[in-house]
């Protein structure tokens, strides 16, 4: 009795406490700025509708693409609010657009300790010069032998993507 009473005063404690935080390690300006070079060439990419550019900037395997509802209301009936896909049907989508197409990024934050790094945005997807979605996306990046790849992607929609379903 006495053990399961320590127990819950120590979850309690636990619990009560603050979280401890530890002094912020500062992001590695040069990585910032090779990663923010990817975030150009990738933008750039889809302009140009450039597949193996676009296929380039991504780990070959290991990696996740995922899509989620931001107004799941909007969604056709019956689709799941988090959808899995992958880099290459985006690039194979991008690659054979009939029509114009370009992501816009805002409010752009990249962060990397020299390893690792990480880019948040808002953006909106234009197909023939029109907005089709819009949303919030992260990316998750890895320093390889070959430079920068993406290792993860992850996107929120506003609006039914066309592409998506």
């Amino acid at each position: 009795m006495k053990k399961l009473q320590a127990a819950c005063l120590l979850i309690a404690a636990c619990a009560t406490a603050p979280l401890t935080q530890a002094a912020p390690i500062p992001d590695d300006e040069a990585a910032v700025a090779q990663i923010g070079q990817i975030v150009r060439a990738f933008q750039s990419a889809i302009i140009a509708k450039d597949r193996a550019a676009l296929e380039s900037m991504f780990l070959a395997s290991d990696n996740s693409w995922l899509m989620v509802a931001g107004e799941p209301a909007r969604l056709k009936p019956g689709l799941p609010w988090v959808r899995p896909d992958n880099y290459r049907r985006f690039a194979e989508f991008v690659g054979n657009s009939k029509v114009p197409v370009e992501e816009r990024f805002y409010d752009v934050r990249i962060h990397s300790n020299g390893a690792v790094g990480t880019v948040y945005f808002n953006f909106d997807f234009l197909m023939d010069g029109k907005v089709t979605n819009d949303g919030s996306e992260s990316w998750h990046l890895v320093r390889t032998e070959n430079g920068w790849k993406i290792s993860s992607m992850v996107y929120s929609i506003g609006r039914p993507a066309k592409m998506n379903g």
